[in-house]
């Protein structure tokens, strides 16, 4: 997996795409949160969950099904008096932030894949292009050598690409707005 904090900022870098001066502010949080909630299924280890089972790591919880009910339940919740029009773009946003979190878990070099189609298709999957180093699973594993090395990697692969994205969401802004101002 990438790590958490690598979620958040593709989470983030998604939402710069969805900007408006009326977005709501917890909406950018939301979207860092969702980006990171499908690893809850760590949690399944304590419990006697195997890794490839269903409620796996990188299984039901990093499916597609998955980022769409999140979504959805985010939407009707922290957002029930926001009207449906504005909706939209916010279930959207949220539903990309958490997909994203299974797309770049399908971009790292460990694992056994991810299971974007769970529960209709248990198959796991990863991309044919797997830069990203995988990231320890547990906090002490994280603050090792091991985890300098991913965050390397993670800088290069997802953050780097997220400045570039979010620079080039702004400045195209910038020259719309000069655009429309002449």
């Amino acid at each position: 997996m990438a790590s958490l904090i690598s979620h958040a900022v593709a989470a983030l870098s998604i939402g710069v795409a969805f900007y408006k001066p009326s977005l709501p502010k917890h909406a950018w949080i939301l979207g860092a949160a969702c980006s990171t909630l499908p690893d809850m299924d760590v949690i399944g280890f304590r419990f006697g969950v195997h890794y490839e089972d269903f409620w796996g790591h990188r299984g039901f919880t990093h499916s597609l099904l998955f980022a769409a009910v999140l979504a959805t339940l985010a939407v009707l919740v922290a957002f029930r008096s926001t009207a449906s029009g504005e909706r939209r773009p916010l279930w959207f946003y949220l539903f990309l932030a958490t997909a994203s979190h299974g797309l770049l878990d399908a971009m790292t070099n460990g694992g056994l894949g991810v299971g974007f189609f769970s529960p209709f298709d248990t198959t796991r999957y990863f991309l044919p292009w797997r830069p990203i180093l995988v990231s320890p699973i547990g906090l002490t594993r994280f603050f090792s050598s091991r985890g300098l090395e991913v965050l390397r990697s993670e800088l290069q692969w997802i953050w780097l690409p997220a400045a570039l994205l979010i620079s080039f969401m702004f400045l195209r802004r910038r020259n719309r707005a000069a655009d429309s101002s002449d």
